[in-house]
C-alpha cells in the first residue's frame, strides 16, 4: 500500500503542476480575448488565427485542468442521499463510481479521440477558416486531458482504499474553509447588501432635498 500511496502522490504532483500552468493560461486567454475585441472595435480588423488560438486555449483550460479539479474535489457532486451515510459507506460509493463510471467513460473517450487526432496529424489538417491554425494540437488535447483525468481517478481510488485501511486521510474531505460555491454566495450577498445600502442612501438624500 505504501508504494501505491507514493504513486498517488506522484500523480497528484503532476496534476498540481499542470493545474498551476493552466492558471496562467486563463490569464493569457483573457488578454487575447481583450486584444481581439479592441482590435475588432477600434481598428475594424480581425484575425482568425488569434480567434482560434483563444478557442484552443479555452479548450486546453477545460481539458487539462479536469484531473486537477478532481484532485481538489471541485467537480459537481449530487450527494443528497450519500451525505446521510457514514464516511465508510460514502467512500465505498466513491470507489464504485470511479471504477464503473469515471474510468470507463474516460477510457472510452480516449480510445475514440485518438484516431481523430492521428488522422489530423497525418494529414496536417488545417482550419477551414482563412488564416486559421492547424487542427491536430487541439485534437490532441482530448486524449491528453482525459488521460490526466484517468490518472487523477487512479490516485483518488488509491486514496479511497488507503482511507478504508486507515493509512491515509479521507480524500473526499475538503479544507475547513468555505467552498468555492460558498465564497460565490458570500460575494453575491455582499454585493446585494451594498446595492441595498446605496439605494437607502439615495432615498435618504432625495428625502432631505424634498
Amino acid at each position: 500500500m505504501k508504494a501505491l500511496l507514493a504513486l498517488s502522490r506522484l500523480i497528484d504532483a503532476i496534476n498540481t503542476c499542470i493545474g498551476s500552468l493552466v492558471t496562467w493560461l486563463t490569464l493569457i486567454v483573457v488578454l487575447i480575448s481583450a486584444g481581439n475585441a479592441v482590435v475588432r472595435k477600434v481598428f475594424h480588423s480581425s484575425s482568425n488565427a488569434w480567434l482560434e488560438l483563444q478557442w484552443y486555449l479555452f479548450g486546453a483550460i477545460f481539458l487539462l485542468a479536469a484531473g486537477y479539479t478532481l484532485l481538489r474535489n471541485e467537480h459537481v457532486r449530487v450527494d443528497i442521499l450519500s451525505s446521510r451515510l457514514s464516511r465508510r459507506t460514502q467512500t465505498l460509493i466513491e470507489i464504485f463510481g470511479v471504477l464503473f463510471f469515471l474510468m470507463p467513460a474516460c477510457l472510452l473517450i480516449m480510445w475514440l479521440s485518438w484516431p481523430v487526432f492521428m488522422d489530423a496529424w497525418v494529414n496536417n489538417e488545417q482550419s477551414s477558416n482563412t488564416g486559421g491554425l492547424v487542427r491536430w494540437p487541439v485534437k490532441l488535447l482530448i486524449p491528453v486531458g482525459f488521460a490526466l483525468l484517468v490518472l487523477a481517478g487512479v490516485s483518488h481510488l488509491i486514496k479511497c482504499v488507503g482511507f478504508l485501511l486507515g493509512q491515509c486521510p479521507d480524500p473526499t474531505s475538503k479544507d475547513d474553509g468555505p467552498t468555492s460555491e460558498e465564497l460565490l454566495a458570500q460575494e453575491i450577498a455582499r454585493e446585494a447588501q451594498a446595492r441595498e445600502a446605496q439605494l437607502h442612501t439615495h432615498k435618504a438624500v432625495r428625502g432631505q432635498e424634498g
